[in-house]
């Protein structure tokens, strides 16, 4: 018999602050995280808007397994992300007007995880087409909801 991996299921509340050439965009929304064994999942939903100005709706998962960040987005965006210190992964992303294959190279990822808190921050350059598109530092912070 194959031993179960133990999971877990609790609400959060997701803080994502993004800043790029000294810009700072601040996310705050209510997700979920699902634990299975050492692997979390960070899951929440982000409203996009398009470029005729129309909203629609981008489900985000973020996998953080061991020394590796991985941001998946799906919906009218979708997109993938990988992040490991010192290390230059690819990636992709598509809309319905666009899509490219892109790269990050991190100069940085730090997780640190306190029962059901999390909070992790990760700098890295983004290559689109092999060429430098940006510099990104990102700092992600999870907190429980507590049920009353």
């Amino acid at each position: 018999m194959i031993p179960e991996i133990e999971s877990d299921k609790y609400g959060v509340s997701v803080t994502l602050v993004s800043l790029q050439d000294g810009q700072q965009h601040v996310l705050n929304v209510a997700g979920e995280v699902i634990t299975k064994g050492s692997q979390m999942y960070i899951r929440y939903e982000e409203t996009e808007q398009g470029p005729q100005g129309e909203d629609s709706s981008v489900r985000t998962t973020i996998k953080i397994a061991g020394n590796e960040l991985k941001l998946i987005r799906h919906g009218a965006v979708q997109s993938e992300q990988t992040f490991q210190s010192g290390n230059r992964l690819p990636g992709f992303y598509r809309s319905a007007y666009t899509q490219f294959n892109l790269s990050t190279e991190t100069r940085k990822l730090e997780i640190v995880r306190d029962g059901r808190s999390l909070t992790v921050t990760w700098d890295y350059d983004l290559y689109v087409y092999e060429e430098l598109s940006g510099q990104f530092a990102i700092s992600l912070h999870i907190q429980e909801e507590l049920k009353l």
